[in-house]
């Protein structure tokens, strides 16, 4: 019935425009021959009945796909109001109208001095672009002009945990964004159960996807680290009552393919900082500007002091670059290289450190064997 009704519309509508289009054309012929009558009135009803019902065919046939047509673009418009925020809904319209005015004041000025069609048309131009311009400005700098006044709390449920629009909480804490190598890794579980991370931790919801992808991989060893990753994340949940970020309503975010730069733009947005033990990731974010707190960077700190010249108790488990060194680590995995340890691989000895290095990978001892030892 519905339908029916809408077809019978439209074919109004059509045979409406093709008595538009007559009286149209009737005009354009009255001026061609200087006012003369060209048609009798007989022949004028017939031109205007022909006209009126082609009209009206064509939009009877049409009404079919001009509904289906309607009807897709009816839902790919709500789809994507569906990815925008309320907060940018507002300050695109807000900024559409305060176009529409300046557009308005600036006609007012060349209203007397420019009129008939160009007038209308320099109007509509300047109505077209300072209507968009108004749009463009106000949502991409709407969250700063009225100072998240209309802040959308729909999509940052993190600040149920204490957040602003900026990303702080009340007492200046930023948001901890963890990243897919962390949650791998383990030691953020037992990082938090100190208490040293402050604030609300993020666990953005394409980082669970990257880590169901991993655990779904045709790799071993993969699949039992995205494994580890999934049952490390479950306890984060359990324990703190951490939940999924959901990202789908940040549209910057979801065009970005790459994890790794959505989670720097997510850090953005929320102006936060990614905890992460992801070696390039750290160097990307400082490009970026983006703060990062490196768990290898913490562990390194941590580690033990050790100073050239003391003495030290450890087990040499394999050859090291050269053909004479031997090599053994410490129980936070501290590599330690032995000159002229070759013979004693397999064996517990006593060495003497003569120098530690700091590198981006980790703290490196270098030592010999003590003269007793040798």
């Amino acid at each position: 019935m519905f339908k029916k009704i809408l077809r019978l519309i439209f074919t109004l509508v059509g045979c409406l425009m093709g008595l538009v289009v007559y009286y149209l054309l009737s005009n354009w012929l009255e001026i061609i021959v200087d006012g003369k009558e060209v048609f009798s009135q007989t022949e004028s009803i017939g031109a205007a009945a022909v006209i009126i019902f082609i009209f009206g065919l064509i939009f009877f046939r049409l009404t079919p796909i001009i509904s289906r047509q309607g009807a897709k673009t009816a839902g790919n418009i709500g789809e994507d109001l569906r990815e925008v925020s309320a907060n940018d809904i507002i300050a695109g319209v807000i900024g559409f109208v305060t176009g529409i005015v300046i557009a308005l004041l600036i006609s007012m000025i060349y209203r007397n001095v420019i009129d008939g069609a160009l007038y209308v048309l320099i109007t509509v131009v300047l109505y077209g672009i300072f209507g968009y311009l108004g749009i463009v400005v106000a949502t991409n700098k709407g969250r700063e002009i009225i100072g998240g006044a209309f802040n959308d709390v729909s999509s940052r449920h993190v600040q149920s945990e204490g957040l602003s629009h900026t990303g702080k909480n009340r007492q200046g804490v930023y948001p901890k964004i963890l990243d897919t190598s962390v949650i791998i890794d383990g030691r953020i579980v037992e990082i938090l159960k100190t208490g040293f991370l402050e604030g609300p931790i993020v666990i953005p919801e394409f980082v669970l996807v990257e880590l169901r992808h991993i655990a779904d991989s045709s790799d071993s060893l993969k699949r039992t680290r995205g494994r580890r990753g999934l049952d490390i994340l479950k306890k984060i949940q359990t324990e703190y009552g951490i939940e999924i970020y959901n990202t789908d309503k940040e549209k910057s975010i979801k065009e970005i393919p790459e994890v790794d730069v959505k989670l720097l733009k997510l850090a953005q947005i929320l102006n936060g900082k990614v905890v992460t033990n992801d070696f390039n990731l750290n160097k990307v974010a400082g490009i970026n500007e983006v703060p990062v707190l490196n768990i290898n960077e913490l562990a390194n700190t941590l580690k033990p002091i050790v100073l050239p010249g003391e003495s030290m108790v450890v087990t040499l488990v394999k050859e090291g670059k050269d053909s004479s060194q031997a090599v053994a680590y410490l129980d936070d995995g501290t590599m330690i290289v032995v000159e002229d340890g070759k013979r004693k691989i397999g064996k517990t000895t006593g060495i003497m450190v003569t120098s530690v290095f700091q590198t981006s990978a980790g703290r490196m001892i270098f030592g010999k064997l003590k003269p007793d030892e040798k």
